[in-house]
């Protein structure tokens, strides 16, 4: 509640021109903490809520508790440290692209706040694989697993595609416990086309390949490569995606995106971009389920989309192996990892749910 009265009042207020000068702040005083490490061991005293109930093994990693942060919010990687302080179960970085970029023009973040959304249009704005694996090469190593979300440069052609991905899973390889394939930012022209089948089947075969090369290489399984899907797909498409994501033996989806609808937005509005928050949870739920249904809970699912409290994360845990916030993050505050697996706790004691993985066998 502080957070919400006292703190993102002013920060908000500070960067009501531009809400990126909130982030680029917060995400300096997360770096600093980073490196106190005296200061960060006691945030993450704090923050973190540990409970055998609440840890898991999904594709292989073992995840201390459910609740992830979203890429997009570190996208270079530059305090993750500080970010595990906060009580997170895992931490995806990116998403990162071949070659360096700054993405489309400032302002580009837009806030609602009384529908506790975002519409974003960054543009995959980051610093290159090369100088984010240079980065993680020399950072300390987290005690949970870290995601590597890897993106289509905006120079690269859609039929080159694959080359721009496979550059940068060999770069930043040995940096990552698991590793994001985002075909679905609305944010980069074309690249949500790559979600299309003679795209996207490709694009998986080469990946899955050169990941199993390069874990034999270094005499270590291979790393699981994971899926994100945008939220604007028809029933058919997702069905034709997951088709192609069992053939490619891809270890798990994550569901979803951003959107390009405005649905759920109580004012109008033309600017450009992918909506997240509280408008996209209903379409979000919907397509874990079909997802979870259609697979026979066959393939693990990270969900995330509109989730800001322990109530939207039980639900979506029925489904989804794991989830994940980033607009919650930017609205509840620094300590919504601690807020949601405390209430999961309270939830799961009030149905008798011994462990959180019993959820998804209802």
């Amino acid at each position: 509640m502080f957070y919400e009265r006292m703190v993102r009042p002013i920060l908000f207020g500070l960067s009501a021109d531009d809400p990126e000068e909130a982030h680029e702040k917060v995400l300096s005083l997360l770096r600093w903490v980073g490196e106190k490490e005296r200061l960060a061991r006691l945030i993450e005293w704090f923050s973190t809520i540990r409970d055998r109930r609440l840890g898991q093994e999904v594709f292989g990693l073992k995840f201390p508790n459910p609740v992830g942060l979203a890429a997009g919010f570190d996208k270079n990687a530059i305090a993750l440290r500080g970010l595990q302080a906060l009580g997170f179960g895992f931490i995806e970085t990116g998403t990162i692209a071949r070659f360096h970029q700054e993405g489309n023009p400032r302002p580009r973040i837009f806030r609602f706040p009384e529908d506790k959304a975002l519409i974003n249009r960054m543009g995959f704005n980051n610093d290159g694989a090369d100088k984010v694996a240079e980065r993680l090469a020399k950072a300390r190593r987290l005690t949970m697993p870290v995601g590597i979300s890897l993106g289509k440069s905006k120079i690269t052609l859609l039929e080159e595609a694959a080359n721009d991905y496979l550059y940068s899973l060999r770069k930043l390889y040995p940096c990552g416990d698991y590793f994001i394939v985002n075909v679905s930012s609305p944010n980069t022209p074309g690249l949500r086309q790559l979600q299309e089948k003679e795209y996207l089947d490709t694009l998986l075969f080469v990946l899955q390949k050169e990941g199993k090369a390069l874990a034999g290489q270094s005499g270590i399984q291979p790393k699981p490569i994971l899926v994100k899907i945008a939220p604007d797909l028809s029933w058919e498409a997702i069905d034709e995606l997951l088709q192609i994501c069992f053939d490619r033996q891809v270890a798990g989806l994550i569901a979803v995106n951003t959107t390009i609808a405005r649905d759920g937005l109580s004012v109008s509005t033309k600017e450009e971009g992918g909506l997240s928050g509280r408008p996209l949870w209903p379409r979000a739920i919907n397509i874990v389920r079909h997802i979870y249904q259609e697979t026979k809970g066959k393939l693990p699912i990270i969900g995330v989309g509109g989730i800001s409290g322990p109530e939207e994360a039980y639900q979506m845990l029925r489904y989804a192996s794991l989830i994940q916030v980033l607009t919650g993050f930017i609205y509840q505050g620094p300590f919504i990892a601690r807020q949601i697996n405390r209430g999961l706790k309270k939830l799961m004691d009030r149905e008798g749910v011994r462990h959180i993985s019993e959820l998804r066998r209802e």
